[in-house]
Order: C-alpha cells, then sequence, then structure tokens
C-alpha cells in the first residue's frame, strides 16, 4: 500500500478543503449538523494515516527482519502513532465541548494538544 507523493499531497487537500466546506457552513448556520460529523473528513484521513502507519510498523515485525538496522526509525514510527492518537484525542474533546455534551473545562480539552506540542519541542 504505497501510495506516490502526488496522491498523498490531493488526499490531504481534499479531505481538508471538505472539513472546511462542512466548518463553514456549520459556522454559518447553513447546515445543522453535528460537530462530530464535521469533523469525519479529519478523522477519515487520520485513519488512512493510521493504517498505513501500523501496517509499515507491522512489517518490521516479519521473520528475518534485523531490528539493529532501524532502531531509529521505529522509535520514530511509535512517535507518529502517539502524536496521531494524542490528536484524535483532542479532536474528540473539542466535538464533546462544541456539542456541550459534558460542561468540560476548555483546559481539558486542550491537555492532548498541549501533551503533544510539548513532546514535540523536546
Amino acid at each position: 500500500m504505497r501510495m506516490s507523493l502526488a496522491q498523498r499531497v490531493l488526499l490531504t487537500w481534499l479531505f481538508t478543503l471538505l472539513f472546511l466546506i462542512m466548518l463553514v457552513l456549520k459556522l454559518d448556520d447553513k447546515a445543522p449538523w453535528s460537530w462530530f460529523l464535521i469533523f469525519i473528513p479529519i478523522w477519515i484521513f487520520d485513519t488512512i494515516l493510521l493504517v498505513m502507519l501500523i501496517v509499515k510498523m507491522a512489517g518490521r515485525c516479519k521473520s528475518g527482519y534485523d531490528p539493529r538496522n532501524d532502531s531509529q526509525t521505529m522509535k520514530k514510527n511509535i512517535w507518529f502513532l502517539i502524536a496521531m492518537l494524542l490528536k484524535l484525542a483532542f479532536c474528540l474533546a473539542l466535538c464533546a465541548k462544541l456539542e456541550q455534551f459534558p460542561n468540560m473545562k476548555l483546559s481539558f480539552v486542550f491537555i492532548p494538544l498541549w501533551t503533544l506540542l510539548d513532546r514535540k519541542s523536546t
């Protein structure tokens, strides 16, 4: 499952454009959709990235693979996995806050994002 650079760029722009169109419609009160529905393009894109990352990491578990060759690559892939999960947690918490399901503090919503940014700076 290998995508060329042009395909990845096109996919990224497509999902970003779809998300922005849905966001503008929601903010202009043209669409009475749930915030969870607005974020579906982001989650589909993240799911595609997670599947590609997991497939890449699972390929390292094949028999005959020498882990001494790419130990830094595996650490980088694990960091990407953790970053994607933190981003997913932030998006879910943000949608919950915007839907006003629980009356959670805004600071709790941003904890995954702050964790991600803190780890990125070190």
